[in-house]
């Protein structure tokens, strides 16, 4: 008779090496000659190892694997002196900057628990991120300017998968959880590379009628939320498979279902409020609602994690601005699955979502070389964050604003009108 277990083990490990090429053929379309910098949950490590493989075949010259793990996170909260707090390895971002600078590319396997700093002292928390953040500004300034083919990726780890599957033997919500990305993640079908071909020509078309329209505003109509987001001059879409200015194209997220451009930072008028909770360092800021004037938040609440989320507007001028603004539909994969997965990566595209702080300035037209502060005349905003916070919903409606000021029906219901 036929070992079950045995059955079980290897159709997971297939289909956990299925998603690692995944991540390098498509993800990443890494090149021969190319360096990868790989950053992960300890957890993930059977995966990360899986990626290792698919890249050293692919050519690349080395692999630089960058491990974290929770309970490490943890003991600096517990027992770090205060002034610790505001320490970030500033030598390590600057070695990845040095690393990009020179054509690697980069590959964030995420999957870190979406609570595991909701205990600790939102004070502490908003300083470490801060000074992160600053530390980070010169690795992701070229990542959020596409200098270089880069992807994030899940990974199933015991921390997250108790937060999806609240209640579950800790095996059986980690195996629950690996179901929900291999479906996510389109590797479940015979040849997911093609599959993804094909996905990523729906995406395209999509940003076609977009980039052909080239409205002026967005505006969103919905529970909670009357907002009118304008958006920058000489705006670009941009949706699935992109180049990247090192002339690779790369899938930046494995799941993606949206599309999205840079919104105008002087030209957010009205309120939006949130309709997922937003995971954020280990925070659960839940019931998001703020108000924009002349595109600055001026008044923000949540009914959870709402002294982080003032933290974080706190950042700097520009936290407090969108930088991104994106379209999903809401029959997604990922929303028709009914998971609230708490992770940024899933959760932004079940659902319409706006980011707080930097802007993509590869979604502006000519902006190859353009100093920082002449695209910011044209609304690309600048900070040291980039959170995306979900808005959309099977309620949502939302209408583009032509340069002439004609009105046309965007989205409906949460699902795209036309395209």
């Amino acid at each position: 008779m036929p070992d079950d277990s045995m059955t079980a083990t290897t159709a997971f490990e297939t289909r956990l090496d299925k998603l690692a090429a995944l991540a390098v053929k498509v993800g990443l379309n890494l090149q021969p000659g190319q360096e990868l910098v790989m950053t992960s949950p300890v957890e993930a490590l059977p995966l990360v190892r899986r990626i290792a493989v698919h890249a050293y075949q692919a050519g690349a010259t080395l692999v630089t694997p960058l491990i974290g793990d929770d309970e490490v996170a943890l003991a600096r909260y517990r027992h770090a002196a205060p002034e610790a707090f505001d320490v970030a390895p500033g030598w390590l971002f600057e070695g990845m900057a040095a690393a990009f600078r020179g054509n690697a590319a980069r590959l964030a396997v995420v999957g870190e628990s979406p609570t595991l700093l909701a205990q600790q002292d939102p004070e502490k928390v908003a300083r470490a991120n801060r000074a992160r953040s600053i530390a980070y500004r010169p690795a992701l300034e070229l990542i959020t300017s596409f200098a270089i083919n880069w992807n994030l990726v899940p990974a199933s780890t015991p921390g997250w998968a108790r937060e999806v599957f609240p209640g579950l033997p800790e095996a059986e919500a980690v195996a629950k959880l690996w179901d929900a990305i291999f479906a996510a993640c389109r590797v479940d079908v015979a040849d997911p590379v093609a599959e993804w071909a094909a996905h990523n020509a729906r995406l395209h078309a999509r940003t076609r009628y977009l980039n052909e329209r080239d409205f002026l505003e967005l505006r969103y109509r919905g529970p909670g939320t009357d907002l009118t987001i304008g958006l920058a001059d000489g705006h670009l879409w941009a949706g699935g498979a992109e180049p990247a200015k090192n002339g690779i194209t790369c899938n930046p997220n494995i799941p993606t279902e949206e599309v999205f451009t840079t919104p105008h930072r002087l030209r957010v008028q009205g309120t939006v409020r949130s309709t997922k909770p937003l995971a954020y360092q280990g925070t659960l800021i839940e019931d998001i609602s703020v108000t924009f004037a002349e595109g600055r938040i001026v008044e923000a609440n949540a009914s959870k994690g709402a002294e982080v989320l003032r933290k974080v507007l706190e950042t700097d001028e520009g936290a407090a601005r969108l930088g991104e603004v994106a379209l999903v539909p809401h029959s997604s994969p990922i929303s028709a699955s009914g998971l609230l997965f708490r992770n940024t990566l899933f959760d932004e595209n079940a659902a319409s979502h706006i980011a707080l702080g930097q802007a993509y300035t590869t979604c502006l037209r000519d902006s190859v070389g353009v100093p920082m502060e002449r695209l910011a005349e044209r609304g690309a905003n600048a900070s040291l964050i980039h959170i995306d916070w979900m808005i959309g919903s099977g309620a949502l409606d939302i209408d583009g604003v032509t340069k002439d000021r004609a009105v046309q029906p965007l989205m409906r219901g949460g699902e795209f009108v036309a395209v």
